[in-house]
């Protein structure tokens, strides 16, 4: 009895799961993200190869569960304030971005391959944008997603994200119009403006709507599930929450699923409650993400690669050498280091969701042929395994380039400490941690001098009278410019684990006696520090232990008051 066609749904999720699993570990033990393994296990189980093949239209409304919940997710953790603290770079460097790979893609289909406006514009717009999953996690397993750089990179891509959505919006209703002429820019008494102003006010009255109920609907909610203890009720919840929502944007008021899960998430974020709920849809936003990539996958046809070799390598130049050259070009325009802007670079040469996302609409709309979406799957294959190779070579051309930087930031008179700054506090890093370092020495009359790369940092500090210098602490030769042989103590307050170790042998090569004070990410690293002599390494979680600790235990010192009824009963 062929159970693959009595059974298609288990099938699917079984069999397309099964060699998802196998398929990801493999790829994880080559070096390689798991979402390379996700994509090939699609192919495996797609049409174009031979053996087991899934059932498509199963495959695609699973897919689109998975869309609902990892937009969704992507909402969750949607944050105005990260966002606004790097949106002079951010902001204006994702648009320039988005334009010039967006112009490299439609050059290429118009000029080279013939095809019409809608298409080609479609066709780079998802070359513009990289994959959320893919850079989180390269940002992740190198010690950057808390790093000034690694922010950088974070807002660079919600920005992306954002103008992706606004694409989903907008490309329903131009999709009529796209490759016509001047003549059709009406549909019957239509005109264009039009269409596009119910679609926006369509979407205001949906966000409205659910952001006035949400804010005062989730939070009763919330407290009502707490209360209750139910795990499986909270799971439900949230899963209800998203899906139910994405349905109703789509059925309502005619907006994506997408589209309806993100500003679902986003009111769950602007309502306190993502910390609460948020990691309650993780295994299920994981398990159908990855049946996302899987139906991906099936989509692809291999034989592309051999059909259309030439295609495929612009495609692949597009997204790993012009949008990062884009990106590198823009960032140090705006005169941020070199090593933030090989940071951003390397994040952004690859696709991803959103790619497939926009590509998929594009033929649905009948906007682009068919070997598009080819194209741009092989693309993102292609793309998203060789990105790890790309920071490496970030990396190694930022260390061979490092020391002609040094020479360049110590002939500037500027950036050395003044000659009178002694018995000085040296404060590396002026992030989250370094700010309440520094306004409480600066509250106690200590004189201290500040290393920082941000340049938007850097500007404040200097318009505030604070001696600061511009650039990477981890340069031997700029690092020797704050006077360590007259400094008392030297603070290291940035996150990076790499970095940390670096600039702490630079400084304990420069003045072995310099008291260091450090931060430590983990308890591997606080040993660490604390083994190599520094005078004091601290671990953030500890310290917000022994803070919470002291209160309670001053609490409890005091005398006893009577407990107000069920209030004060612990959930």
């Amino acid at each position: 009895m062929d159970l693959s066609h009595e059974l298609p749904l288990i099938a699917t999720i079984s069999v397309g799961l099964g060699i998802a699993f196998i398929a990801g570990f493999a790829a994880m033990r080559l070096g390689l993200p798991p979402l390379v393994g996700y994509l090939v296990a699609g192919v495996l189980v797609g049409p174009f190869t031979p053996g087991f093949v899934a059932d498509s239209e199963i495959a695609k409304e699973l897919a689109e569960i998975g869309v609902i919940l990892l937009m969704f997710g992507v909402g969750t953790h949607f944050s105005i304030r990260d966002l606004w603290s790097v949106r002079r770079i951010a902001l204006p460097g994702a648009i320039v971005q988005i334009g010039v790979a967006t112009a490299l893609g439609y050059w290429l289909a118009t000029a080279w391959w013939g095809w019409p406006l809608g298409g080609a514009l479609v066709f780079g717009l998802s070359l513009s944008v990289a994959s959320t999953v893919v850079m989180l996690r390269n940002l992740q397993d190198r010690g950057l997603v808390d790093s000034a750089n690694g922010r950088i990179a974070v807002g660079w891509l919600v920005v992306e994200d954002l103008a992706m959505v606004l694409a989903l919006i907008l490309l329903p209703a131009f999709a009529s119009h796209l490759g016509g002429t001047a003549e059709s820019l009406t549909v019957g008494s239509k005109p264009l403006w039009y269409t596009i102003s119910i679609t926006f006010l369509k979407i205001a009255a949906f966000f409205g709507l659910t952001y006035a109920i949400g804010l005062r609907l989730f939070p009763w909610l919330s407290a009502a599930l707490l209360k209750s203890g139910s795990r499986e009720l909270i799971t439900l919840f949230v899963t209800v929450l998203a899906i139910s929502m994405a349905y109703g944007a789509a059925v309502t008021f005619g907006v994506s699923f997408a589209l309806g899960a993100f500003l679902a998430g986003v009111v769950v974020n602007e309502a306190g409650l993502t910390q609460r709920f948020s990691s309650q849809a993780e295994v299920l936003e994981h398990v159908f993400a990855v049946l996302f990539f899987v139906s991906v996958g099936m989509l692809f046809d291999p034989a592309v690669l051999l059909r259309q070799p030439l295609e495929v390598l612009a495609v692949l130049t597009i997204i790993m050498i012009g949008k990062s050259l884009a990106a590198l070009a823009i960032v140090l325009a705006f005169r941020h280091p070199l090593a933030t802007a090989l940071t951003v670079s390397a994040s952004l040469a690859q696709i991803g969701e959103f790619s497939f996302i926009l590509i998929g609409l594009g033929v649905t709309l009948g906007l682009m042929p068919a070997e598009g979406r080819d194209l741009v799957l092989a693309g993102a294959l292609l793309s998203i395994t060789l990105n790890p190779m790309a920071f490496r070579l970030a990396a190694r051309f930022e260390r061979r380039s490092a020391q002609a930087q040094a020479d360049r930031l110590a002939s500037i008179e500027s950036m050395s400490a003044p000659s009178d700054l002694q018995n000085h506090v040296v404060l590396i890093g002026y992030g989250r941690v370094g700010r309440v370092i520094g306004k409480d020495l600066h509250k106690a009359g200590q004189r201290f001098i500040v290393i920082e790369r941000s340049r938007d940092i850097v500007d404040r500090l200097r318009k505030r009278g604070i001696p600061v210098i511009s650039g990477d602490a981890a340069i031997a030769d700029l690092l020797t410019q704050a006077a360590l042989d007259r400094a008392r103590l030297l603070v290291l307050a940035i996150p990076n684990e790499l970095e940390t170790k670096r600039i702490f042998n630079l400084v304990r090569a420069a003045n072995p006696a310099l008291p260091i004070v450090v931060r430590a990410e983990d308890d591997d690293e606080l040993e660490h520090f604390r083994t190599a002599g520094a005078a004091l390494a601290l671990l953030a979680e500890n310290e917000l232990g022994h803070s919470m600790s002291r209160y309670v235990l001053d609490q409890c010192a005091q005398p006893a008051k009577p407990l107000a009824g069920a209030r004060h009963q612990l959930l």
